[in-house]
This record gives structure tokens, C-alpha cells and sequence, in this order.
């Protein structure tokens, strides 16, 4: 393996692991909440979202199956819409597309 390759993987490992871990550990209860660490925080919940928007997204503007996108998207706004949880809401979407994909590949 190439040492940028390693090097690479390293760092993003650690920021990944330090994005993670520093919500959980830090003592946030002083911070303003107009502050920018406090609206960076608060914006990580919407960024996964977008994140797995895009990426179920993205095959479909390729050319690929309507149906898994349609499916998490419906997933997501109907989980959302019951439950006003963020949390549930992706991960029910997360998971209705990811059996739409399955489904699609296991009967095709």
C-alpha cells in the first residue's frame, strides 16, 4: 500500500472517530447556543439526511431504478411526519431503500 493511501485513511479515520466521539465527551452545556460550535453541531443531523439523499439520488439521475429512491423518500417523509424524529425517520428510509435495492437485485 502507497503511504498516501495510508495516510489518507488515517486521517480520516481520526476525524471521523473525533466528529463522533467529541459531542459525546465534551461538556456542552456552557456553550451559547448562537455559537458556531453549537450551530455546527446542530446541523449534523440534517447533513446526514442530505447525505443519504444524495446518494440514493445520485444513481437514479444516472440512469438507474426509480423505485428504491421513491420508496426511502416516501419512508422518510411518512416516518417524519408521524414521529417528528429525525433519527427515525432516516433510519427508516435508510432501510426501506435498502431492501428496495435488495429486493430489485434478489427478484431481477
Amino acid at each position: 500500500m502507497r503511504s498516501e493511501v495510508l495516510t489518507l485513511a488515517l486521517l480520516v479515520g481520526f476525524c471521523t472517530w473525533a466528529f463522533r466521539v467529541f459531542p459525546t465527551r465534551a461538556d456542552l452545556s456552557t456553550l451559547a447556543p448562537t455559537g458556531i460550535l453549537a450551530r455546527f453541531l446542530a446541523a449534523t443531523g440534517p447533513a446526514a439526511i442530505a447525505t443519504l439523499f444524495v446518494a440514493s439520488v445520485m444513481p437514479w439521475l444516472q440512469g438507474g431504478v426509480a423505485l428504491p429512491m421513491i420508496g426511502g423518500i416516501a419512508a422518510v417523509l411518512a416516518v417524519y411526519a408521524g414521529s417528528r424524529s429525525v433519527v427515525a425517520a432516516t433510519l427508516a428510509g435508510a432501510a426501506v431503500y435498502g431492501f428496495a435495492v435488495w429486493g430489485l437485485a434478489f427478484w431481477a
